[in-house]
C-alpha cells in the first residue's frame, strides 16, 4: 500500500514478509511492525523494551492514569496501552498518512472509548501540556524517514516532557545507543530529569537503547521489583524478569 503526501512529508508504504506487516516512510527502514497471526503482541524488540517503564509503576496503579505516545509508528504501543492496559490513551503523530495506514493495516481502532489520535506536531503538543502534570505513562519514539536520530531531542523538549508527567510518572524514549547523538541526548535528559531519575535498558542488536526517565519516583527494593516483574509476565505476557537483568542507571 502506498500513500502520497504533501512534499514535506515522506510517502508511507506497507510491506509484508514472513507473516509480518511492516510500516515504512519512503525508505526500507522499518518504522513499525505487526505479526498478522498475533496482532495483539508487540513484534519489534525495541518497542517491547519501551514497556520496561512499567516496572517503575506500582502494580496497584498499573491500570490507572493516562498514557501518551509521541510518534505513532505502527500503533503497537497505542493499542497495547488502550486495549491491554485499559488506559485512556492519546497518540500524537505529524503524518496523516501514518494514521490512515495504522487504521487500515495495523488494527488501530477509531477514536472513542478513551482513545484519541491527534495529527499534529508532538513538540508543540507536549509544550502546551508542560506543567499540567497529567501524563502517567509517556512513550517517545520520534524518527524521520532516515531513522538517523530523533527529530525532537533538545533540552527544551525533554524539559516539557518532564513537566507534563504526573508525580510518579514514567517516560521511555527510543535512542540509538551506538551513535554519537546518544551522549548528547543523555545530557539533555539529565538536565531535565536529573541523573537519579534516569536508567537505560541494554541496547538491542540493532542499536536501539531505551531510556527510562521518571518524575519523583523512589525505586523499590529488589524483591518488590521482582514481584512487579512477575505480575507483568503473568498478566501481560511481557518479558519483565529479563528486563530486570538489562537495566542500569544512565
Amino acid at each position: 500500500m502506498t500513500r502520497r503526501l504533501r512534499p514535506e512529508l515522506p510517502m508511507v508504504t506497507v510491506s509484508e514478509q514472513g507473516g509480518v506487516r511492516y510500516l515504512h516512510l519512503d525508505t526500507p527502514w522499518v518504522q513499525g511492525a505487526m505479526r498478522l497471526s498475533r496482532p495483539q503482541e508487540i513484534e519489534l524488540e525495541y518497542v517491547r523494551r519501551m514497556l520496561a517503564g512499567l516496572l517503575w509503576r506500582p502494580t496497584e496503579v498499573l491500570r490507572q492514569g493516562r498514557a501518551v505516545q509521541l510518534g505513532l509508528g505502527a500503533a503497537a504501543l497505542t493499542r497495547f496501552c488502550h486495549q491491554r492496559l485499559g488506559l485512556p490513551t492519546t497518540a500524537v503523530e505529524l503524518n496523516p498518512a501514518v494514521i490512515r495506514a495504522c487504521r487500515m493495516c495495523f488494527q488501530l481502532p477509531p477514536d472513542g472509548g478513551g482513545l484519541e489520535v491527534l495529527c499534529e506536531d508532538a513538540g508543540r503538543w507536549i509544550a502546551r501540556r508542560a506543567r499540567q502534570q497529567t501524563i502517567d505513562l509517556l512513550h517517545v519514539d520520534l524518527y524521520d524517514h532516515e531513522a538517523a536520530a530523533p527529530v525532537l531531542d533538545d533540552a527544551d523538549f525533554y524539559a516539557h516532557c518532564h513537566w507534563a508527567l504526573a508525580p510518579g510518572g514514567v517516560m521511555t524514549v527510543n535512542l540509538f545507543g551506538r551513535l554519537s547523538s546518544f551522549e548528547r541526548s543523555a545530557a539533555h535528559l539529565m538536565a531535565a530529569f536529573g541523573r537519579a531519575q534516569l536508567w537505560r535498558v541494554q541496547a538491542t542488536r540493532e542499536g536501539n537503547t531505551v531510556v527510562v526517565a521518571t518524575r519523583g519516583v523512589e525505586v523499590p527494593g529488589r524483591e518488590a521489583l521482582i514481584d512487579r516483574a512477575r505480575h507483568l509476565e503473568e498478566t501481560l505476557g511481557l518479558p519483565a524478569m529479563k528486563w530486570l537483568r538489562m537495566i542500569r542507571p544512565l
